[in-house]
């Protein structure tokens, strides 16, 4: 939905470096020999072709013929730098308003996009642009052209009075959403303290409460005609297409459009402080963190990738110097970070520590600029800027699989056009990634960071009364501000030939211990994608060890027999390689994604932290630490309050799936070495293993390589066993459990119960009519809560597939003033859902397309491809399965979907949990007339 305001600084961190030697690396079990640098950047092309309109519009074009769809990025240069006083988050709001509907396209974009079958699309703002983004099927291109032309030349006329007031609504709850969060305020701190009045970068791009209230219809129409003109556009088509294709539908749709004002985006000089400045800030938090901010230059400035490398060396990834020494060494952090948000014109360098709870936070701080002062002293050393280098160019390598979506290869050539003129931007910066010298960056390091600073140090406490808006009165037809007058009507051109989805075929076959082996090739970039998966994951702790799985996987990562945690992130970082030892409720998973070059290596990284994981008493200590503060903080963010409380809620105390998100505090202090080290033999084991790869190499290349790491492993004792019980009935009637977050300017509802469905059953139709209930943008009850009501920034339902049971969860933050009335409306549509208001015609029409013409899509990636392959086996469906869905789909009428959803969920049978100002909400919930109980973060 639009927009989840992907700030630039989102972007920003290179991956950090690894500081073992190249003598200690080599010593260690693992002989790591990474593929030069250079070699790597020469596999990074995105050749393309580039023209112009008579009107100013760029259009540049790339060809990937590697599935039939098209990545489609409209970049618009303006962002919040451009907003003058008194109106911060128009750039922002107007990205909302431009998906709400057009001259020709009257209902809400996301309507027409699913109609067909789009994926990775949205719309976002930061400081120095907006865009729009989706994946379309080569068939829909021409549709979808259109639609970003309507909007482009022919939005006024669709803008009124009512539609400005229900995005402002929703735009303010956005708002709401984020500053709820513990520290969500500190940002708009930062961006105050080091920039001056009158600073474009001084505001944030979400704006003001008070600034969205006033924003009148005569404001944004003027805002509009400014800044949306095609001369101050840049269109990519990435994917299926040529130049040749592209230019007749681009001219055809957009030629037409005149040109607008000459836009001249904000200039920002790098603002110095006069000295240092700091402040302490109370807010919902767990624990004490100091960080310190520098202003530093933009994109555009050399200095850029320096200063990036430096971050990473000094607090980006698990090998930093501030991780080694706060984290691993002193122990007197749970977690650090350094590194950069890149902005157009300025940048923001930053340094971070959250203190361990009992440790002085001004010990922390100074030990923190003690480092940072030595670095700047010393420098770094080449292997360290190489390794920079190595792990910049693999996620560089990773992100280019994708056409599309929010950093794939039509947003790399739009950021590129759009910022500096030059497409080719970014084979300039991964050239300056592979050169850039150890003095480089010590330089860099030395003339920004010994600068004034502005430090900020948040600490547990209540937070200043909130900034609310305004009461917005509600429009009513009579009252309502009309559109502009529409233009001529323009013909919605039809749909062209649509491909199916060609799934990789996959080999099945085994090691020579039996582990079984999936295998797919994917060829567009050179990545291999390795995830061995274990039958384990939450469902395997015991009831009074809630944690002890996601304890055990975390303690992978933290150092071998020969290998400490520190070198053993030093050596991955070397590779250019992930490794990720995760676990979901049903499965236990460790995930490798390998730059294919370095693949035998990575492979054997792969295998230490699997079957050679140390378990140190040192790091399990560290860990428990880490672990316990992330469950303190999730106990005071609102929504994982909910998460954490809600399992049990359905499934009762004892039963397996009554999953607390982060582990259980108790269980967590009391767990031992033994415990960690018994559930690793029962459960991380060659018996209960299953390897899935995807790889551009082919599968005789990489067969002897896992035969080698993984085919003799072998293990002894017993295989562990979950205990599943009964699940608790399902209510027959409601029932609300209220946690009290005082300060709180939104509610976050969660509502569950467990359906009777089989996960193993056919389920296309269940999914389908949610689809229509709660699934996505234009789910009845999204569509009623955030674009009709303006009370939410968005509403989920769905139900949620796990391998021995089938929740149906809604998820809705509303603001404060309208929990209750919330509730009603929620209840409202699904009594009417579930009732005699079911699927209509036109709602079933367009999920079936969408789930139809989504699927080559949603498959584009090796990473996407992967998770296909390990759902597959979840849920006991042939390698075939995707292959056969469309098939599926279109059998499914109106009547198909209201029968599967309304077997399986009953209106009357959710739990509600409700976490929020109880002093705001509890007389809202006490008008609803169901039993309210009130309960602690657990």
């Amino acid at each position: 939905m639009p927009s989840p305001l992907r700030l630039s600084f989102l972007l920003a961190a290179a991956a950090p470096l690894a500081l073992v030697s190249t003598a200690q690396a080599q010593s260690s079990a693992v002989a790591v020999k990474p593929t030069p640098v250079p070699q790597l950047i020469s596999r990074v092309r995105i050749p393309h072709s580039e023209f112009k309109l008579a009107n100013g519009l760029t259009v540049l074009v790339h060809e990937d013929r590697k599935a039939p769809v098209v990545g489609v990025a409209m970049w618009y240069n303006v962002g919040s730098k451009d907003e003058p006083r008194g109106k911060t988050g128009f750039a922002h709001l107007f990205e909302h308003l431009m998906f709400n509907g057009s001259e020709n396209l009257p209902d809400d974009f996301f309507k027409y996009l699913q109609q067909i079958g789009a994926t990775d699309y949205n719309g976002t703002t930061n400081f120095d642009r907006t865009n729009y983004f989706q994946t379309v099927p080569k068939g829909a291109l021409e549709r979808v052209l259109f639609m970003e032309s309507d909007r482009m030349g022919h939005l006024l006329g669709a803008v009124s009075q009512s539609v400005l007031d229900n995005q402002r609504g929703v735009v303010q709850n956005e708002k709401r959403q984020g500053d709820n969060q513990p520290g969500g305020l500190v940002f708009y701190e930062v961006l105050k303290a080091l920039f001056p009045e009158g600073h474009p970068y001084r505001h944030s791009p979400i704006g003001s409460m008070a600034d969205l209230d006033s924003a009148s219809l005569a404001d944004v129409r003027q805002w509009f005609v400014d800044n949306y003109g095609p001369n101050n556009a840049v269109l990519v088509l990435a994917g299926d297409i040529n130049a040749a294709e592209a230019r007749p539908l681009v001219q055809k749709y957009f030629g037409h459009i005149k040109r607008g004002p000459v836009n001249v985006p904000a200039q920002a000089a790098i603002p110095t402080l006069k000295a240092d400045r700091r402040m302490v800030m109370k807010d919902r938090v767990a624990a004490t963190s100091v960080a310190r901010y520098w202003p530093m230059p933009g994109l555009l400035d050399r200095q850029l990738v320096a200063l990036d490398v430096g971050g990473s060396i000094l607090g980006g990834l698990a090998s930093s110097r501030l991780d080694e020494v706060l984290v691993r060494n002193e122990k007197i952090a749970t977690s650090v970070s350094a590194g950069l948000y890149p902005f157009q014109r300025v940048g923001i360098f930053f340094t971070q520590a959250t203190v361990k709870p009992g440790v002085d936070p001004a010990l922390v701080e100074r030990r923190v600029n003690e480092i940072l002062a030595e670095f700047i002293a010393k420098g770094p050393s080449a292997a360290e800027v190489k390794r920079a280098a190595t792990s910049e160019v693999g996620g560089r390598i990773r992100g280019l699989e994708s056409v599309g979506g929010f950093g794939g290869k039509a947003v790399t050539l739009a950021e590129g056009e759009t910022f500096t003129g030059d497409s080719n931007f970014y084979a300039r910066t991964l050239a300056n990634y592979a050169t850039v010298t150890p003095a480089e960056v010590q330089r860099a390091m030395r003339q920004w960071l010994t600068r004034p600073a502005f430090t900020l140090q948040l600490e547990p406490g209540d937070r200043p009364a909130y900034e609310e808006a305004k009461a917005v009165a509600a429009t009513t037809a009579a009252k309502d501000s009309a559109a502009a007058p529409k233009g001529q009507p323009r013909p919605i051109p039809p749909l062209g030939q649509l491909a199916g989805l060609d799934f990789p075929d996959i080999t099945n076959t085994r090691l020579s211990n039996g582990i079984e082996v999936e295998y797919a090739q994917r060829s567009a970039v050179p990545v291999t994608q390795v995830a061995v998966s274990f039958d384990a994951g939450d469902a395997a702790d015991p009831a009074n060890r809630r944690g002890l799985q996601s304890f055990t996987m975390a303690m992978l990562d933290e150092g071998t027999s020969t290998m400490s945690s520190q070198q053993l992130a030093e050596a991955r970082e070397t590779l250019g390689a992930n490794i990720n030892a995760t676990g979901s409720i049903d499965r236990s998973t460790v995930y490798l994604s390998a730059l294919s070059p370095n693949l035998a290596p990575s492979l054997s990284l792969l295998g230490a932290t699997i079957k050679d994981a140390a378990f140190a008493p040192a790091e399990i200590e560290r860990l428990r630490t880490q672990t316990l503060t992330a469950i303190a903080q999730a106990k005071k963010d609102p929504s994982g309050i909910g998460q954490r409380l809600l399992p049990s809620l359905l499934f009762g105390a004892d039963h397996p799936y009554a999953v607390v998100r982060g582990g259980d505090e108790a269980a967590v202090k009391a767990m031992t070495r033994d415990e960690l080290l018994a559930f690793r033999a029962a459960w991380l084991r060659p018996d209960n293993a299953k390897i899935y790869v995807v790889s551009d190499k082919p599968r005789a290349q990489v067969m002897p390589l896992l035969e080698a790491e993984f085919g003799r492993w072998t293990t002894s004792g017993t295989k562990g066993v979950k205990q599943f019980a009964a699940v608790p009935p399902r209510p027959s009637s409601p029932r609300i459990v209220l946690v009290d977050r005082p300060q709180s300017p939104q509610s976050v509802i969660l509502a569950g119960q467990v359906t009777p469905v089989d996960p193993k059953s056919a389920v296309e139709a269940l999914g389908s009519a949610n689809d229509v209930l709660g699934g996505n943008f234009l789910s009845r009850i999204n569509m009623d809560l955030r674009e009709t009501k303006g009370w939410s920034y968005g509403v989920r339902g769905s139900a949620q597939l796990q391998e021995r049971a089938v929740p149906y969860i809604i998820s809705a933050p509303v603001q404060a003033d309208r929990t209750g009335d919330s509730i009603v409306a929620l209840n409202e549509q699904l009594s009417g859902f579930l009732g005699a208001k079911g699927v209509t015609a036109e709602e079933q029409e367009r999920t079936i397309a969408n789930r139809i013409n989504a699927l080559p899509g949603q498959f584009e990636t090796s990473e996407a491809v992967l998770g296909a392959m390990m759902s597959n086996d979840l849920y006991g469906r042939p390698d075939s399965y995707y292959e056969t869905l469309a098939a599926r789909y279109r059998t499914l009428t109106a009547a198909d979907l209201d029968k599967a959803i309304r077997g399986a969920v009953d209106p009357k049978g959710f739990v509600w949990v409700v976490v929020g100002d109880a002093a705001k909400i509890r007389p809202q919930l006490e008008k609803l007339g169901y039993p309210i109980e009130v309960v602690q973060p657990r």
